[in-house]
């Protein structure tokens, strides 16, 4: 059940539904039976990540724009459309903003005149470069909102405010996810993240880059766990206030990199630039929240996770330089 309603959800909207989490997240839930509408503009979502999934008679793609309203016939839509890693977000910067401000209002708008539930994929940025550790849901942030990552802390910020008073306003039935850092298989090799940039480097045998001391710390959640929070926050009725979704355990980015290198056969050496403008020096979630209401916790190891993530871009290189080699 959603929300507490008395039938079984059969139509889910997946807005980003070709991204690395939306790919996954539509695939669960036509696992689960559903029928499941992924809407993407594929700005930084991919095809491939749904060529599996066209198999599935349940399954449709629109390709199309959150910025533009849209009438869909759903019984549930989980709100993940935006740009999520820094080069992509701040690739065009104002585009960011307006896809976080207008795609909460126009899903906002569907879900009301459907009187459907309504999932948004906020993000631990809205935690800022946290003076509080671990970040609790009812930390307010410190957050800079004129800095070049503002176009995604403020916006997914600008998107809570919406849900919350469309909950207030409208009683619409909503549900706010802060992600944490997520990794594993659909990632984009080239979106700047830690993980996949460490994974890519060292199977390329490139030098591992790392920007400060390296002494930063971020905690990370595998995708199927991500996916798993995310499903059970939308089943769960009458909790409209955000809840913190990732992993506890916290590990500096030198760790994390030599992990990546010892699980992959890599001779590859770290090298150190300077930190980015506005990068947090701690991100961590407090997730007793989640435990208590949701019943959820991570259950896969980092080693584990990364392993598979590895042999996820193992076999994703050896594609391209097939193509290219031909």
């Amino acid at each position: 059940m959603i929300g507490g309603a008395m039938k079984e959800t059969i139509k889910v909207l997946v807005t980003g539904g070709a991204g690395f989490l939306g790919s996954n997240l539509c695939q669960r839930l036509l696992e689960q039976g559903k029928q499941v509408t992924c809407l993407d503009n594929f700005y930084t979502g991919k095809k491939e990540n749904l060529s599996a999934l066209l198999r599935y008679p349940t399954f449709k793609v629109i390709q199309h724009d959150v910025c533009q309203a849209i009438n869909l016939d759903v019984d549930a839509i989980y709100h993940l459309a935006c740009p999520a890693s820094p080069p992509h977000y701040q690739r065009d910067p104002i585009q960011t903003t307006k896809t976080n401000i207008l795609g909460a209002l126009n899903m906002l708008e569907l879900a009301k005149n459907l009187q459907v539930p309504i999932l948004l994929t906020s993000t631990s940025e809205v935690y800022g470069d946290p003076h509080v550790h671990p970040q609790k849901e009812e930390y307010w942030g410190n957050v800079n909102c004129i800095g070049p990552r503002a176009c995604y802390d403020e916006g997914k910020r600008c998107a809570e405010t919406l849900f919350m008073d469309y909950h207030r306003m409208h009683q619409v039935d909503i549900r706010i996810a802060r992600i944490f850092n997520t990794y594993g298989p659909k990632m984009c090799k080239d979106d700047g993240r830690v993980v996949s940039n460490f994974i890519v480097q060292a199977l390329q045998n490139k030098p591992l880059t790392i920007y400060g001391s390296g002494e930063q710390s971020r905690s990370f959640c595998y995708v199927d766990d991500q996916i798993s929070g995310l499903i059970s926050l939308m089943e769960k009725p009458n909790l409209h206030t955000p809840v913190n979704i990732g992993n506890p355990i916290e590990k500096s980015m030198n760790e994390i990199a030599q992990l990546v290198l010892t699980l992959t056969p890599s001779n590859s050496r770290l090298v150190y630039h300077p930190l980015p403008v506005d990068d947090p020096k701690q991100r961590c979630p407090d997730i007793s929240k989640a435990k208590a209401q949701l019943g959820w916790e991570p259950k896969v190891d980092l080693t584990t996770g990364l392993q598979r993530t590895i042999s996820y871009f193992s076999a994703l290189l050896e594609r391209t330089e097939s193509v290219v080699a031909q």
